[in-house]
């Protein structure tokens, strides 16, 4: 990830949220779609994905070398992977820097963290390592944010927004990320890289985070996607497809299309609904797709990093949305039934 200071604004190129399965001036609303709650406007657009941690995240634990010379490590089997860290001495923090500002401040003593913990809070207590004069470290490394790109898959009567399909997990501890808030911003995609067996393509955008390119907030991070309200309806649906959604009893195998954002251009694209599993085992796998689509292939090699959340149409009403892309056969996929998302949008 590449970070450019602007005057007046932070531009970011990111990379796309990934699904792997190894074998101008501001707008007012316009009504979302009618009176029907089984029609929502359909998606497909890139947009830009920034949540906020609800707590500090801990990622791991390492080693220290102080002042003198030992190495020490202060939070060894006191704090997990997986942790969320929300307090210091019992003062409450929100980031990295309020936490690196308690740990100075009560670094030549004890500290007491309160910490997250699968759904319990939890005091540990920690002595920060003074490794230069004056300087503390606790011997964590932690993620306050995340940030990247997704499609969004429809639009409610009440301006909710479902995306993704799948949760966005933290990259090193795999674990479905606490969030405390979250935007949704305009994205321009810059660049595809085409997909192969073995090897998943992906996409990637630049982001200006400034508030004309906002777009709407985050509240849920899920399983089943992250979910939130659009405010300037208009700018993202700039076209407006009301469509329909489908009881996952009325998906059949055989022809449907996803719909999304390639070269510029938004449009639909044919696949084939391979299996539909009516357990649901787990949340975001109910259907196994396959790309067919011969210009598709020909532009991404099938599914790729960013296609999450990508809407899927079978005769005439939305099915549901992609979710995931089988490494070893980048023409195939995942995807969750639209019901499950609906349940999380409201």
């Amino acid at each position: 990830m590449f970070l450019y200071a602007l005057s007046a604004a932070c531009m970011v190129i990111l990379a796309s949220f990934s699904g792997f399965i190894k074998i101008q001036p501001r707008q007012a609303n316009v009504n979302a779609a009618g009176a029907d709650t089984d029609t929502v406007l359909l998606g497909g657009m890139p947009v830009g994905i920034y949540m906020e941690t609800d707590g500090v995240m801990v990622l791991s634990t390492e080693t220290v070398e102080g002042a003198d010379g030992n190495f020490y490590e202060p939070a060894r089997n006191l704090v997990k992977a997986g942790d969320y860290i929300t307090a210091v001495n019992n003062r409450n923090i929100e980031g990295k820097a309020d936490l690196l500002d308690a740990v100075e401040e009560f670094g030549d003593g004890n500290v007491i963290l309160t910490v997250r913990r699968d759904g319990e809070s939890l005091d540990v207590k920690i002595h920060p390592v003074e490794y230069e004069a004056g300087e503390y470290r606790l011997g964590i490394w932690v993620r306050d944010n995340v940030q990247g790109l997704g499609t969004i898959t429809f639009l409610t009567g009440q301006s909710r927004f479902g995306a993704l399909g799948h949760g966005i997990h933290d990259t090193d501890t795999n674990v479905l990320m606490s969030i405390s808030d979250g935007t949704v911003y305009r994205t321009s995609i810059q660049d595809i890289t085409k997909g192969s067996d073995g090897n998943p393509g992906s996409m990637e955008g630049i982001i200006i985070y400034n508030n004309f390119n906002v777009l709407g907030t985050i509240d849920k991070n899920t399983d089943a996607g992250i979910y939130g309200t659009i405010d300037r309806i208009g700018d993202l649906f700039e076209e407006q497809i009301p469509i329909e959604t489908a009881k996952k009893e009325e998906i059949v195998k055989g022809d449907a299309t996803i719909r999304c954002f390639i070269d510029n251009e938004l449009k639909e694209y044919d696949i084939q609904v391979t299996d539909i599993d009516m357990s649901e085992t787990e949340i975001n796998k109910g259907l196994v797709i396959k790309v067919t689509d011969k210009e598709l292939l020909g532009k991404t090699g099938g599914i790729i990093q960013g296609m999450s959340g990508s809407p899927i149409i079978q005769n005439g009403k939305l099915i549901g949305a992609v979710t995931h892309v089988f490494v070893q056969d980048s023409t195939m996929g995942y995807g969750i039934f639209i019901e499950n998302m609906l349940e999380q949008a409201e």
